[in-house]
C-alpha cells in the first residue's frame, strides 16, 4: 500500500520561508515522478513544482525563483523549499507521486496523494 505524507506547513509572515517535506512509502521512490501542488479555497489545484525520475524539474513562472524542489532517495523524501512567501501562496499544499515513466503538470495524472499541509502567509 502506497502512503504519502506531507509535513512542514505553518503560518508565516510575508517574506518568510518554509520547507515542506513529503515521505513516500510502498513504492520504489527513486522510480517515481513526484510533484507538489496547492489548492486555495474555491480554486483549482495547481502545480508548484515537479520532478521526474531522471531528476528533470519543472517550476511554473508564478513561483519560479522562490520555490525549489529536491529529493533525497535515501530517505524516500521530497522537499519543497519556499522562500519569499506571499499572501497569495496561502493554500493547502499536497505531495503527489506516480510510478510511471513520465512527468505531468496535471493533478489528475498522479495516482498517489497525501492529505496536504496548510501554508498560511499573512501580510
Amino acid at each position: 500500500q502506497v502512503q504519502v505524507s506531507e509535513s512542514g506547513g505553518g503560518s508565516v509572515q510575508a517574506g518568510e520561508g518554509l520547507n515542506l517535506s513529503c515521505t513516500v512509502s510502498g513504492v520504489a521512490f527513486e522510480n517515481c515522478a513526484l510533484g507538489w501542488f496547492r489548492q486555495a479555497p474555491g480554486q483549482k489545484r495547481e502545480v508548484v513544482a515537479c520532478i521526474s525520475r531522471s531528476a528533470d524539474t519543472y517550476i511554473p513562472d508564478y513561483v519560479k525563483g522562490r520555490f525549489t524542489i529536491s529529493q533525497d532517495n535515501a530517505k524516500n523524501t521530497l522537499y519543497l523549499q519556499m522562500n519569499s512567501l506571499k499572501p497569495e501562496d496561502t493554500a493547502l499544499y499536497y505531495c503527489a507521486a506516480d510510478s510511471r515513466l513520465s512527468l505531468s503538470l496535471e493533478p489528475d495524472w498522479y495516482n498517489y496523494w497525501g492529505q496536504g499541509t496548510q501554508v498560511t502567509v499573512s501580510s
